[in-house]
């Protein structure tokens, strides 16, 4: 048996699972909305600068608030390995900070990556992840 959907006739549906997992059903149910392009502010203030070079064009990262006594909308960024790359530029996270305040996914991709002598800018695309 696999996993279903059933349309329950009175408006609503119901998930079965068999041996498997919520999240294996609902997978394909997701789809994600560009919302803005932006950068990765604070590549400059990082301890270790040399997680960057394996910063890739295409490379999914994680969009985390943080609580943050410069700016109280902070939204910093990982990559796949939880490593920090910098944030969210502040000009940027004002409506971001709102939708993950409400409880709404927001993740990005690296849509560019530009090596400029010592300083590296790392374009980002946010979508919103929408079930």
């Amino acid at each position: 048996m696999a996993n279903e959907i059933i349309n329950t006739g009175d408006g609503a549906l119901s998930i079965i699972t068999h041996g498997g997992e919520l999240g294996d059903v609902l997978k394909p149910l997701t789809k994600e909305i560009f919302l803005f392009d932006s950068h990765i502010a604070g590549t400059t203030h990082l301890e270790d600068g040399s997680v960057l070079d394996e910063v890739k064009e295409g490379d999914q990262v994680i969009l985390q608030r943080e609580d943050n006594k410069y700016d109280k909308r902070a939204i910093v960024i990982f990559d796949s390995k939880m490593r920090k790359l910098g944030y969210v530029p502040e000009r940027d996270n004002v409506v971001f900070s709102r939708l993950m305040d409400a409880g709404k996914c927001l993740t990005a991709k690296v849509s560019k990556k530009v090596t400029e002598g010592w300083f590296v800018r790392i374009g980002i695309k946010i979508y919103m992840v929408d079930f």
